[in-house]
């Protein structure tokens, strides 16, 4: 057992180029620096990684890590971080997955994997308490995501509740750039293709069985009481299903995102409209229970489609930016054709938020004429066409014919095709796509996922609160300051967010009751600051420099309809990066954290990187 309450204490380091495998020892003074999941996973990355190198670079290494939180009676608390260099900013990345990983990772020991270099045939890891192997996986290749993780639990004797699996999907095995990792099945750590890295490294999956370990808890009374606090969230959350649905019913909110930004009405009949609801999905499709670890809310359950041309399709069940990136985003009318691309995306493998703003962009250069019938195959690519759409994923999977210049997602596949289809693509400039929202009607988010590091948001509206409506610039900017490194904390305990609601003090007196610490809410936001400049630094050595802080032209383009048609956030784009630099202790020049600033962060061995 761990003599750090709250942890495993060790770390599995996986070298694929020489398939071997041993254990590292956890410090807890760098743990009290870098609490874990995020946080730890990105001192690694800076540790052990040449920002210089490509992200298919074999010494680039993809962390997958939980954090003090993880495997414990906290509801949700089988969450993992996912750390890598992306596939499509070349930058940090850093994204989460629920379900069981976390949880059964720590059972067995670790309270994380740290994968490096590239193997010479494909494999998958395999760990089973004091039993870690590396297995021949050229059996998997080929399969999807729900299909090698029920493979491999047949393979080892195991089923759902004994064993978790994180896989790739065949899109990844090809190098598609926008790939995610996948966790039983439907949960998805996706944001700037770490699928990808994974690919590159010919490791198909990680099976972790549910190991005989437990952490020690500091403060067994004392943490019990906490989290039952935390259970009366989730009691009552039934996932982000309606927000389709509610978008829609409310478009004075104007974030429901359609048609590729064309505009912000969405014309669709009440009737189709209901078919998005919970009540309908919930009430018409076959359900069968399928949870996260230790979480009390009902969503994320396994659905069988009961009509239409899909019926018997099973997939998990959709959350709103799944339904929103194959519905109104490529204006489809009907909800089951929907939940179907959205599960085919899943076990694809593909992030589903690039894979709608992809499909929303080919059709709308279809529509205007800049991409052809006879370019994609004899496809007729017309708004909710979703079988034509069904068709391109396979395509753009094995990288067959156009689907190949597809593979490398939105942005590079715009300025390839060039011309005026350039200017209809939704991105960042580092090469991300925004989550599943029109961010034109809310400059936090807009403003937030530009400027992120890591290819998604830094923070989140629910930190950010009104400023992030549009119309209010510089208190948007500084809403996004202030609140960076909340969330990176927040992602470092290893557990839901669904679950832990953003309270961050009460996080920090779970962290104490835990390990025995004495955090304070100040300290939880330095430790997510520290995460976030040492990405920043990590980034400005890869040469993503402040050029890149800008959304494409249709991204920041001014809404033509809707109620905010008129109402533009670019006019004040350089003041709000001015002012967001100055909050954060950069140079407004160059967007550099400045020395004060790394050094009050206990980040001074990095000054001499970057100045």
């Amino acid at each position: 057992m761990s003599t750090i309450s709250g942890y495993a204490g060790k770390l599995l380091r996986v070298n694929l180029t020489t398939e071997k495998l041993s254990d590292a020892p956890l410090d807890e003074e760098i743990l009290k620096n870098y609490i874990g999941g995020t946080c730890l996973g990105v001192k690694i990355l800076y540790d052990k990684v040449d920002p210089r190198l490509e992200w298919s670079d074999p010494s680039n290494v993809v962390v997958i890590a939980s954090g003090p939180l993880g495997s414990t009676r906290f509801p949700g608390s089988g969450t993992v971080s996912v750390v890598t260099k992306g596939a499509l900013t070349n930058g940090a990345t850093a994204v989460q997955a629920n379900g069981y990983f976390g949880a059964f990772l720590k059972f067995c020991g670790y309270d994380g994997v740290v994968i490096q270099g590239a193997a010479r045939r494909w494999l998958y890891l395999h760990i089973d308490d004091d039993e870690v192997e590396l297995r021949e996986a050229s059996h998997l290749l080929g399969r999807d995501t729900y299909e090698t993780a029920d493979l491999i639990k047949q393979e080892l004797g195991q089923r759902d509740l004994t064993m978790s699996v994180a896989s790739i999907g065949p899109a990844a095995e090809h190098l598609c750039r926008f790939c995610g990792v996948f966790i039983d099945k439907g949960h998805a750590a996706a944001h700037n293709g770490p699928g990808t890295v994974m690919g590159s490294k010919r490791l198909k999956a990680i099976a972790v069985a549910r190991g005989s370990r437990q952490v020690e808890v500091k403060d067994p009374e004392g943490y019990k009481e906490l989290t039952e606090k935390f259970m009366e969230r989730p009691r009552s959350f039934r996932g982000t299903i309606d927000g389709v649905y509610t978008g829609a019913k409310n478009p004075e909110r104007g974030t429901l995102p359609i048609k590729n930004y064309q505009t912000d009405i969405w014309d669709i009949d009440e009737e189709r409209l209901n078919r998005y609801s919970e009540k309908y999905i919930r009430e018409t499709f076959k359900v069968q229970p399928h949870s996260c670890y230790a979480c009390p809310a009902t969503h994320c359950q396994m659905m069988t489609i009961t009509e239409g041309p899909y019926a018997g399709t099973e997939v998990e069940e959709p959350e709103y930016e799944q339904l929103a990136a194959f519905g109104p985003v490529i204006d489809n009318k009907d909800m089951a054709s929907a939940a179907m691309l959205a599960s085919l995306n899943d076990r694809l493998g593909f992030e589903n938020n690039e894979m709608g703003w992809l499909m929303g962009w080919v059709i709308e250069c279809y529509e205007k004429g800049c991409i052809t019938s006879e370019m994609l195959g004899g496809l007729k690519m017309t708004w909710g066409n979703a079988e034509a759409v069904r068709q391109l994923m396979h395509m753009i999977a094995n990288r067959e014919s156009f689907g190949n210049v597809l593979s490398m997602g939105v942005m590079r596949a715009s300025q390839r095709l060039g011309g005026e289809a350039a200017n209809l693509a939704i991105y960042t400039r580092k090469g991300n796509t925004p989550r599943g929202h029109d961010h034109r009607n809310v400059w936090g988010e807009m403003f937030d996922t530009t400027v992120s590091n890591t290819g998604t948001l830094e923070t989140h509206t629910a930190l950010v609160g009104d400023a992030a409506r549009a119309g209010n610039p510089m208190a948007t900017s500084t809403a996004v300051a202030i609140t960076k490194g909340l969330m990176e904390f927040d992602d470092s305990l290893g557990v839901c967010r669904f679950n832990s609601g953003f309270n961050i003090p009460l996080e920090v007196e779970a962290v104490n009751a835990v390990t025995g610490w004495r955090l304070s809410a100040e300290t939880a936001k330095e430790i997510g600051l520290r995460a976030v400049n040492l990405m920043k630094v990590f980034n400005l050595r890869v040469g993503i420099t402040k050029d890149l802080d800008y959304p494409s032209e249709r991204y920041g383009s001014t809404p033509v309809d809707g109620p905010f048609k008129g109402v533009s956030i670019q006019p004040h784009w350089e003041a709000m990066l001015d002012n967001y630099y100055k909050l954060m202790g950069w140079d407004p020049r160059t967007s550099k954290p400045l020395p004060e600033t790394l050094r009050n962060l206990g980040l001074g061995h990095v000054i001499k990187d970057i100045w």
